[in-house]
């Protein structure tokens, strides 16, 4: 038994174990990669998507010569300017149209929003915060900004460039509220990339004031940008968040020894541990900022850490933290998961999710979602049957006896689990009822109609003669009523001597 429990061990770490080497960018640079960006890390999807814009151009402008050449044909050969024209014009908008349909390797590729890209702006105004949302967002606002320019100031003249770039770059959004979220983000990955550069190669900063003054920059824009970019309508990031939140509650019946946890929390340190993850996962939808997002997925994971050390009693490794990870999230059922996540992978400072803790535990939160989205039977150890079973509601993994929780749970938890176990018991005998019950009415039809088909074939075989009923024949003591039909009484015989 010893030795099947290490096979099952090692099973379940082999459905949810994801080697190191694949959270790297898959073009082999050594930074972080993420699933939105098709594996790659920040610095190298810009390039494939740069790359595949280039080529939109060329193909656009190879068609665009082609089409006025054919126009000029058409024109020149035609009688008519007008039917010449026309005719152009609609042969232009057919071999457009077609040249689109083949294309294979488009911008569309790298970002793949499914839904439409020019949203009006009647639409987003429409989705405005109630008005004690925006006040609070105003307050956020002004202090965000009061801090902001008192950073600056230590700055300097680069400080009055920064200022001067952000309050350009505010401006210029403004007016580019009808593009899609993927040509936004492009725009703010964009102004991230040449503040940075500015800093370092006009102003020559150091780097370390670079990467202080990035954050402080990221923080000031993106708090007046949130309200427009974070799960706008344009996208389908809210039916993604149901899509999540409805799975991770389909998946409510799974333990930590499912998904082989190295966390014990019957210590209460550990408990303390878990409960002050969940925490922090589910806070991070309250952040505004990305990076301060970001700080909320690292102190998750640090509590994680933490809790695997304390239970085991030597340092996690890595094929711990996945699967805990993986138990944090459905247990604490984060709101808005994706959209949280799409709008950090949007609008965060690119090389902060490059590289460092926050860009690792980023990537193996992303990991973990992706896992909870084709968790099945065979990466918690269980059978086809069971899971179904457990998915659909029809029963649940039996709950621990309550014997075994620690001294310090409430007497009422232990009540609780006692019941539902009884009642996990009683539907199990109630079932096996039903079952037999089904059984046995099958078993009587069975009989009758056997024994009907046993008389129908002996009747068959010896049919039933019935003869005209025989008159009753008196018994020879009975009374004689009649008489005078019986012969008259023998007379002595006398003879003479």
């Amino acid at each position: 038994s010893c030795a099947r429990r290490k096979m099952n061990l090692k099973s379940e770490r082999r459905g949810i174990h994801v080697d190191q080497s694949e959270l790297l960018c898959k073009k082999g640079c050594g930074y972080y990669g993420n699933p939105a960006w098709q594996g790659f890390c920040s610095k190298c999807w810009r390039e494939e998507y740069h790359k595949a814009r280039q080529k939109q151009i060329q193909e656009d402008w190879e068609l665009a010569e082609r089409l006025q050449r054919e126009e000029e044909e058409a024109y020149a050969s035609s009688q008519s300017t007008q039917g010449a024209q026309s005719l152009t014009f609609s042969k232009f908008e057919e071999k457009k149209t077609n040249e689109k349909t083949r294309k294979v390797t488009t911008v569309k590729k790298f970002f793949t929003a499914s839904s439409r890209a020019g949203a009006k702006k009647e639409i987003q105004e429409a989705k405005a915060p109630s008005p004690s949302i925006h006040r609070q967002a105003s307050i956020e606002t002004d202090r965000v900004s009061k801090e902001f320019i008192e950073f600056i100031r230590t700055y300097q003249k680069p400080g009055q460039d920064i200022y001067k770039q952000c309050k350009l770059f505010l401006d210029t959004m403004s007016h580019k509220r009808d593009l899609s979220i993927e040509e936004q983000s492009e725009c703010a990955q964009d102004f991230y990339q040449n503040v940075a550069d500015r800093l370092q190669t006009r102003w020559k900063v150091p780097p370390e004031k670079v990467e202080k003054a990035m954050d402080e920059v990221e923080k000031y824009i993106m708090t007046r940008q949130y309200k427009y970019v974070f799960c706008p309508e344009t996208t389908d990031d809210e039916k993604k968040d149901l899509a999540v939140q409805k799975r991770i509650r389909a998946l409510h019946w799974v333990t930590p020894q499912m998904l082989c946890v190295p966390v014990s929390e019957e210590i209460p340190e550990v408990s303390d541990m878990v409960v002050k993850a969940i925490t922090d996962i589910i806070e991070m939808d309250s952040k505004r900022v990305p990076r301060d997002k970001l700080a909320c997925i690292t102190k998750c994971s640090k509590h994680i850490f933490n809790a695997i050390k304390i239970t085991k009693n030597e340092p996690a490794s890595a094929d711990d933290f996945l699967p805990t990870l993986i138990y944090i999230v459905l247990k604490g059922n984060p709101p808005r998961l994706q959209s949280n996540i799409q709008y950090i992978t949007r609008f965060c400072n690119p090389s902060r999710l490059m590289t460092g803790e926050d860009g690792y535990y980023f990537t193996n939160l992303c990991c973990a979602v992706a896992f909870i989205e084709k968790l099945d039977a065979q990466s918690l150890n269980l059978s086809q049957e069971d899971f179904d079973r457990f998915m659909t509601g029809q029963t649940s993994p039996k709950k621990q006896e309550s014997d075994s929780f620690s001294p310090d749970v409430c007497l009422g938890v232990k009540q609780m689990c006692k019941s539902l176990d009884l009642l996990s018991q009683l539907n199990e005998r109630q079932e096996r009822i039903v079952s037999e019950a089904k059984k046995l009415e099958k078993d009587l039809i069975d009989w009758t109609d056997g024994i009907t088909k046993e008389v129908e074939d002996i009747v068959e075989k010896y049919p039933l003669e019935i003869k005209p009923k025989s008159q009753a024949l008196a018994a020879i003591d009975s009374e004689n009523v009649e008489n005078d039909k019986l012969p008259p009484p023998l007379q002595p015989q006398v003879y003479a001597g």
